[in-house]
């Protein structure tokens, strides 16, 4: 007899495989594009939110320096002590702008016409071993949690490592710890084994904040098919980015890119684990319009040659590209809009993987 989580699985799939087979003569366009980022940073300018067309989204407030390890690699690293100072000031800074909710708790969702901010560190360094700092940071705003970046940490296993590890001892007393203060568990940049293990012992529902399906691109930091049945299994949500160069192997990426991430995902884990992220400013990355898309690129190829150097899969090639051009943009929402409707889904679906999914993950696991 197939568990709770299976049935629910096997009914998003079904549901899925009917939305991607719907009439489109039957879709209406959904009202003007306000859309929730899985993933973004704070602007200089906080209208930016607006024009940028966001209802609202997860901001890393994170902060650190970049350190030398051993081998002579670079490792951007988050420091309390940085990111103590960080979280303080951005919450600052978004109390005092109009229209705008440093969410804290569920009750603050139904905020009309706020933009909704919730805070992000990207990594578990900033609290290490000293798990009381959860609840330090959990008191200053925190809501959002990436267990590593990139490489492994005090918590658990990063994508960027030849020989991968899941959660460490810590990290499991750590979800245990986010799961009590109703701190959303993000497994971006995680190893496969970190995304699974989370899963299994999470009591809420999990989140990949920024990603892709690796199913399209086969690279470690886009995520298996075996993750995104984990994904909806427990009511979690993966937020597909812009990073192009995960997105595609053409020589130029297109919207149908990005249209085809989401339906492998509906196809995979039903509509509702499938929503949008960023990974840029929410306005778009600049280089590429002032440089083009390649030069953008460029500042990518170290990364890519040292994790093939390392060993890491999928890092071969430099990226040829770093942005969809046409979701570059503050008008990235509307368009991707757009392009959901011409890629045959309907305003229902539309509206979840815009906004309605991240939201319900928020609304289940924030404190009321």
């Amino acid at each position: 007899m197939m568990g709770r989580f299976a049935q629910r699985r096997a009914f998003l799939s079904a549901l899925g495989s009917l939305a991607l087979s719907a009439c489109a003569t039957t879709r209406h366009r959904p009202a003007a594009a306000r859309g929730i980022d899985g993933l973004s940073f704070l602007p200089d300018d906080l209208g930016d939110f607006r024009r940028a067309h966001l209802r609202g989204g997860i901001f890393d407030v994170s902060a650190g320096e970049d350190l030398t390890n051993a081998a002579g690699e670079r490792h951007f690293i988050r420091t309390f002590e940085a990111c103590d100072l960080a979280i303080d000031h951005a919450r600052a800074r978004m109390e005092q702008a109009p229209g705008v909710t440093v969410v804290r708790t569920s009750s603050q969702l139904r905020d009309p016409g706020q933009v909704l901010a919730l805070l992000q560190f990207q990594a578990a360094e900033p609290i290490g071993a000293d798990l009381q700092r959860v609840a330090h940071f959990h008191a200053k705003g925190l809501r959002v949690l990436q267990i590593t970046h990139n490489y492994d940490n005090p918590w658990g296993g990063g994508y960027l490592e030849p020989h991968p590890i899941g959660l460490t001892d810590i990290g499991i007393a750590g979800l245990s710890e986010l799961n009590r203060l109703r701190i959303i568990p993000d497994v971006a940049h995680g190893s496969e084994l970190t995304a699974l293990e989370v899963a299994r012992r999470s009591r809420t529902p999990f989140i990949v904040s920024h990603s892709a399906c690796r199913a399209i691109v086969d690279n470690p930091r886009c995520v298996s098919d075996e993750v995104i049945r984990a994904l909806a299994d427990r009511g979690g949500v993966l937020g597909v980015f812009m990073m192009s160069m995960f997105l595609s192997r053409a020589a130029v990426p297109t919207p149908a890119d990005f249209v085809a991430h989401m339906r492998h995902l509906v196809k995979t884990g039903g509509v509702e684990v499938a929503a949008i992220a960023n990974d840029y400013a929410v306005t778009g990355l600049q280089e590429a319009v002032t440089k083009g898309n390649r030069e953008a690129a460029r500042k990518f190829d170290e990364w890519f040659a040292t994790s093939n150097a390392r060993g890491v899969p999928g890092f071969e090639q430099p990226p040829m590209h770093a942005v969809i051009p046409e979701f570059n943009s503050s008008e990235r929402i509307p368009r991707i809009q757009r392009a959901l409707e011409q890629g045959g889904f309907r305003a229902s679906e539309i509206d979840k993987i815009l906004s309605g999914n991240w939201l319900r993950v928020f609304r289940e696991v924030l404190p009321a």
